[in-house]
């Protein structure tokens, strides 16, 4: 059957968005294993399996690569932080609320593990670096909220204090959990929700039920 003139672009678009997807996840295979500096459109246009030519017809150089996949993965990031840092019901157990919380931020880093390599090394591009910081703020600017009704008595900068000292854990935690794989992988998680529970604990327990 013959296609009209609306299906042929349709199709094009299609094949084009394969394509990008295509190249995006050897993008990050290749940011992975190199780190961002060291890739190179060559490498990523042969783990994509197609030719140089083909991805500058996507992509004019590596951090226009970097810059979309990193657009793509802030989204999703956003949707768990939204899922993730949702209102607490006061009769929640603080350990349950680590451990989901924990969770939710874990199982988006090992789907994605070049989030944390381009985010967090030391040669992103100015505007990833940019759009990491904005992040980084609005998750804190998040946890704020969280523990804001169950610190009561704390000051506004005590309060950034501690929601920074959760990210600050987090993140140190992550960077094990993604060394490591397997049971190992499991104890790491698993070690993090305990040093957050440990830490969380004293502070809430005087005016947050969850600890008690």
């Amino acid at each position: 059957m013959e296609q009209t003139a609306d299906e042929r672009p349709r199709r094009r678009q299609a094949r084009g968005e394969r394509r990008i997807a295509q190249l995006l996840e050897a993008a990050a295979s290749v940011f992975c294993t190199t780190g961002y500096t060291a890739a190179s459109t060559n490498a990523i246009a042969r783990e994509a399996g197609v030719s140089p030519g083909t991805l500058y017809q996507f992509f004019p150089n590596k951090e226009a690569i970097a810059v979309e996949l990193s657009d793509r993965l802030m989204h999703e990031m956003r949707e768990t932080y939204g899922k993730a840092l949702r209102p607490i019901a006061p009769e929640t157990p603080l350990e349950e609320v680590i451990a989901a919380t924990v969770d939710r931020f874990v199982d988006f880093n090992c789907r994605h593990p070049v989030f944390f390599a381009l985010m967090h090394g030391p040669d992103v591009p100015g505007a990833m670096a940019q759009e990491h910081d904005a992040l980084h703020a609005a998750l804190i600017g998040r946890v704020e909220a969280l523990l804001t009704p169950f610190l009561p008595d704390a000051r506004t900068e005590e309060i950034a204090r501690t929601s920074r000292m959760c990210v600050g854990i987090y993140k140190g935690g992550l960077e094990l959990i993604l060394a490591h794989e397997g049971a190992e992988r499991e104890a790491y998680v698993q070690e993090l929700k305990n040093v957050l529970f440990r830490y969380l604990d004293p502070l809430l327990m005087d005016s947050y039920p969850l600890g008690v």
